[in-house]
């Protein structure tokens, strides 16, 4: 028996994106161009989702770059982008804001370069946060218990439902 309660499905969240698209823009109307760090996984399918719809909005040149991070344990391998955004808007973009760990251990690499500003966004963010940070763009918020967790499913880039598991 599935256990899995689906919170959004495809069609609500490609209005969600959408929606966290114009904000992106919204907030860089002056920029030329941006860039996206999905962190390796779900949130890379979020970033090009958002990639796609910010190309077809705004005039932004946008850039995508993969974060590859193990969630679990973040310490036990190098954290490194793969070129320099210095200088960039930068935009980091996962699936879920759970406790904030993840987001804060990919902040890290992102903190060694001199940005013009980071902005965090993400598709899902629970409510339950263990660490000091806290998306800036959120597709959906749902408030959840400790044991409880959310899983966003993806076919390729194209995000196709979030549940609680």
């Amino acid at each position: 028996m599935d256990s899995r309660i689906l919170i959004l499905d495809q069609e609500r969240i490609d209005r969600k994106l959408q929606r966290m698209a114009f904000e992106i823009w919204e907030r860089n109307n002056n920029e030329k161009q941006i860039t996206l760090i999905g962190i390796e996984g779900a949130g890379v399918s979020v970033a090009n989702n958002l990639a796609a719809r910010l190309r077809s909005i705004s005039p932004l040149d946008v850039h995508v770059l993969v974060l590859s991070i193990n969630k679990k344990k973040p310490l036990s391998q190098d954290i490194t982008l793969g070129e320099s955004i210095d200088g960039r808007s930068v935009v980091l973009v996962d699936d879920v804001a759970n406790s904030g760990k993840t987001l804060l251990y990919a902040l890290k690499p992102v903190l060694n370069f001199e940005t013009k500003q980071v902005i965090i966004a993400v598709l899902v963010d629970r409510k339950h946060k263990s660490f000091p940070v806290s998306p800036d763009i959120v597709g959906h918020s749902v408030s959840t218990t400790l044991q409880e967790h959310i899983e966003v499913v993806c076919s390729g880039d194209l995000v196709t439902g979030a549940y609680l598991l």
